[in-house]
C-alpha cells in the first residue's frame, strides 16, 4: 500500500476526531482543559515548599526558668509551633483529636530542678503517629531542641568548672557530625513530590482516555463506520451527522437496524452489500465495494484517532517538565531525555487504554481496569515508600507498571542530575513497550471489526 493512501487514513481519522470533540464538549474537556487544571492545582497545592510551623500543644507542669527555656525554643523551631498551653491531658487528648495540634510536649515536675541537681529530666513527646510525615517532623524538631537545651545546660556546668567555653563545646560533643545533602537539600516537597504526582495523574488520565476514544466506537456501533471512513475513497460527509444522531439516541429502531448491518458489512473484506443494506434512510449514497481490512491502514487511522490527544498531552508534558526544572541549572540533554520519557508514557497509557477496552469489548469493562492499573501506580513507585523496603511480590507488581520505570528517569535526570546513560536503558523500554503496544492495539481492533455482533456493549 501507497504512503500516500496511508496518510491519508491518518488524515481521515484526525478530521473525524476533531468534529467529534467539537461537537462534544465533555470529550474536549477530557483532552484539554482537565489535564491542565490539574497540573496547575498540583503545583499550586505546593506551593509551600517546606512545611514548617507545625502546631503542637504544651502542658508545663514544672513552670521553672528552665521549662520557660524549653517552650521559647520550641515555638522559635522552624518546624514547630506552640498553639497553645494546656493544664490537662484531657484537654491536649480532645486537642489532638480535633487536629487542632499534632503532638504535645509534657514538661514534668521538678524538670528545671532535675537539670539543676545534674539529674536526668526527660521531656515527653505525645504524637499523633497517624500523619506520618508530621509525625517525623516533629520528633525531629523535638529532637533538635533537646540537643540544644542538653547542650547549653552541660556546656553551662562545664564553664562554672572553669573551662574555657570553646573547650567546654568540645568536651560536650568531641564527635560531631557533618551532614551533606546531596539531593533536594531544600527539602522541597514541590520537587520531592509536585513534580512527580503531575506525571502520575497524567499517566491516569491519559489510560482514561485511551480507553474512552475507541471504546465509544464500540458502546455507539460506530467502529465500522470509522474504519469505513478512514479506508475508503468514498463520499462520507454525512458521518458526524450520524455520530451525533446515534449518541443523543434520537435514531428510530429502522434506521438503527439498518445501520448495524451496514457496519457488519463494513467489517467484512469486500463484499458487495444486497440492495437492502446498500441504503439507509439517512439518504447517503449507496455503497457498492467496501474496504478490507488492512493493517497498515487501521494503524494509520489509530494514529490519527489519537493525534489530538498525544498533541494536547504533549504540551502539558512540557508544562509539567518547565515547572518541575529546579532553580539550578539542568542539563539540557537530561530535560530531553526527562521529555522523551514522558511521551512515551503517555503515548503507553493511550494504548494500554485502547487494549483494555478492545480486549473486552466494553467501555465498561476498559475504565475499569485502567482505573485498577494506574489509580495505585504511584504507591508502588518507590517515591514515598521505599521500593527496597516493599514485599517480592509488589516489587514484581512494581516492575511491569510504567509509570514506576519513568519516575526513575524523572528523579534521576531532574532531581539528581544524573549521567544521561544510566536513563537511556529505560528509554529503549519505555519506547518498545509503546510499539508493541500499538501493535496488539491495532490487532484487537482488527478482531473487533470481524465481530460486530458483539458491539454495543456498555
Amino acid at each position: 500500500m501507497r504512503l500516500t493512501q496511508l496518510s491519508e487514513a491518518f488524515i481521515r481519522s484526525a478530521a473525524y476526531e476533531r468534529r467529534f470533540l467539537h461537537k462534544n464538549p465533555w470529550d474536549l474537556t477530557m483532552v484539554v482543559w482537565i489535564p491542565l487544571l490539574t497540573v496547575l492545582l498540583i503545583w499550586w497545592i505546593f506551593s509551600q515548599t517546606q512545611i514548617t510551623n507545625l502546631p503542637i500543644g504544651v502542658i508545663d507542669q514544672d513552670n521553672g526558668p528552665v521549662a520557660n527555656t524549653a517552650v521559647r525554643y520550641l515555638d522559635a523551631s522552624p518546624t514547630l509551633s506552640v498553639r497553645q498551653m494546656y493544664y490537662s491531658a484531657a484537654e491536649a487528648e480532645s486537642a489532638i483529636l480535633q487536629r487542632d495540634i499534632y503532638a504535645v510536649v509534657i514538661i514534668p515536675e521538678d524538670f528545671s530542678r532535675n537539670i539543676l541537681s545534674s539529674k536526668s529530666a526527660p521531656l515527653i513527646l505525645q504524637v499523633n503517629a497517624q500523619y506520618g510525615t508530621h509525625s517525623g517532623i516533629i520528633q525531629t524538631g523535638m529532637q533538635a531542641v533537646a540537643g540544644i537545651l542538653s547542650a547549653g545546660v552541660e556546656i553551662q556546668r562545664l564553664i562554672k568548672q572553669g573551662m574555657a567555653p570553646s573547650q567546654a563545646a568540645i568536651a560536650y560533643s568531641p564527635i560531631s557530625i557533618q551532614r551533606i545533602s546531596l539531593f533536594n537539600a531544600a527539602t522541597d516537597y514541590q520537587q520531592f513530590l509536585a513534580s512527580t504526582v503531575i506525571p502520575a495523574l497524567l499517566h491516569i488520565l491519559a489510560m482514561v482516555i485511551g480507553a474512552t476514544t475507541i471504546g465509544r466506537e464500540l458502546r455507539d456501533r460506530q467502529l465500522g463506520r470509522w474504519y469505513g471512513f478512514i479506508a475508503s475513497a468514498q463520499d462520507y460527509d454525512n458521518l458526524s451527522g450520524s455520530i451525533s444522531a446515534n449518541i443523543s439516541g434520537n435514531l428510530n429502531n429502522n434506521v438503527a437496524d439498518n445501520t448495524v448491518q451496514k457496519m457488519a458489512a463494513l467489517s467484512q473484506p469486500a463484499a458487495k452489500l444486497p440492495n437492502s443494506a446498500a441504503k439507509d434512510n439517512t439518504n447517503q449514497k449507496p455503497v457498492s465495494t467496501l474496504p478490507s481490512v488492512h493493517m497498515g491502514v487501521l494503524l494509520f487511522g489509530l494514529l490519527g484517532k489519537y493525534f489530538w490527544p498525544m498533541l494536547a498531552y504533549g504540551l502539558w508534558s512540557i508544562l509539567a517538565l518547565w515547572l518541575a526544572t529546579p532553580q539550578e541549572s539542568v542539563a539540557s540533554s537530561a530535560v530531553f531525555a526527562t521529555y522523551l520519557g514522558l511521551l512515551l508514557l503517555m503515548m503507553l497509557s493511550f494504548w494500554l487504554g485502547a487494549i483494555f477496552t478492545l480486549g473486552s469489548f466494553s467501555l465498561r469493562m476498559g475504565l475499569s481496569a485502567t482505573g485498577f492499573i494506574s489509580a495505585p501506580s504511584y504507591a508502588f513507585a518507590g517515591v514515598t515508600f521505599p521500593y527496597i523496603a516493599i514485599s517480592d511480590s509488589a516489587k514484581h507488581w512494581s516492575d511491569a507498571l510504567p509509570l514506576t520505570h519513568y519516575l526513575k528517569l524523572h528523579i534521576a535526570q531532574m532531581q539528581m542530575q544524573a549521567p544521561v546513560a544510566i536513563s537511556l536503558p529505560i528509554l529503549y523500554g519505555l519506547a518498545i513497550a509503546t510499539v508493541v503496544a500499538m501493535m496488539l492495539t491495532a490487532l484487537l481492533t482488527k478482531r473487533a471489526l470481524a465481530h460486530p455482533e458483539r458491539w454495543g456493549a456498555r
